[in-house]
Parts: structure tokens; C-alpha cells; sequence
């Protein structure tokens, strides 16, 4: 399975973009800002571009299975989970079925539908993600 992350508004708050798995539409993504390579500011910091595995483990936050992407440059603990606005998220990624400014809706119903089709994916084999421009 191959997940990609089109990233498309950038603002000073949060950057939104949508979700595809194998090339089909499945939902939008609500995400931390952009920062220039190699800058990281601890908590308000989207993940770096680029190709990442995503697996299911164990979530001591969350206390269930959950997404997890693996070997994000600087960051540890990447997930994808469900949460509306940046104050929900420190580096992870958020779904949602509808955007608007800064702000994502129907988080967990996205959330829902999507980990269905990745627990699938992780069966059937390797899940990537490629987070894009």
C-alpha cells in the first residue's frame, strides 16, 4: 500500500493537504507548519519531506494500536491520528473529511475509515508514505 500526503495550504498556523492511498482520494490532513530543512522547533513542527514506512504499534498515548511512522528525521513518536487544529497534534498528522482555514472536521470518522484500509495494507504487506510538495 502507498500512502501520499499532498501538502497544499501553508499558514502561519498549520498546513492542510490530502491524503491519498494507491493514487485515490481518502482524506484531508492537518499538519504543523513547514519549516525550512534541518529546522525543527519541538512541538510546532511538521515532519520533513520524504518517504517514510508506516506501521501499527502499540500507542502509550493513546492506549490502542495506532499508526505509526517510522524513522522521521529528528522527530520520534510520529502517528496519524485523529485531532482538529495544530494544538492536537506536535509533529503528527491529522485527518479529517472536511478543511477550512487552520481546521480540520469529522477527525475521528476519517480517522476510522482510513485505519480500516491501513490494517489491510499492513496485512498485506509494506506501507509507505511519501509526504510531497
Amino acid at each position: 500500500m502507498n500512502l501520499k500526503l499532498e501538502r497544499q495550504i501553508f499558514t502561519d498556523r498549520s498546513t492542510i493537504g490530502s491524503l491519498f492511498i494507491d493514487g485515490i482520494f481518502e482524506c484531508y490532513t492537518l499538519e504543523d507548519i513547514v519549516r525550512a530543512p534541518g529546522i525543527k522547533i519541538p512541538g510546532v513542527t511538521a515532519i520533513p519531506y520524504g518517504n517514510y514506512e508506516v506501521i501499527i504499534d502499540f500507542s502509550n498515548r493513546f492506549a490502542r494500536n495506532m499508526p505509526h511512522v517510522l524513522d522521521v528525521p529528528m522527530f520520534e513518536g510520529i502517528r496519524i491520528h485523529p485531532g482538529n487544529t495544530s494544538s492536537d497534534t506536535e509533529g503528527c498528522i491529522l485527518l479529517g473529511t472536511l478543511k477550512n482555514t487552520d481546521r480540520i472536521y469529522n477527525s475521528k470518522i476519517a480517522f476510522l475509515q482510513f485505519f480500516r484500509k491501513l490494517e489491510e495494507g499492513v496485512k498485506a504487506g509494506t506501507v509507505t508514505i511519501e509526504i510531497a510538495k
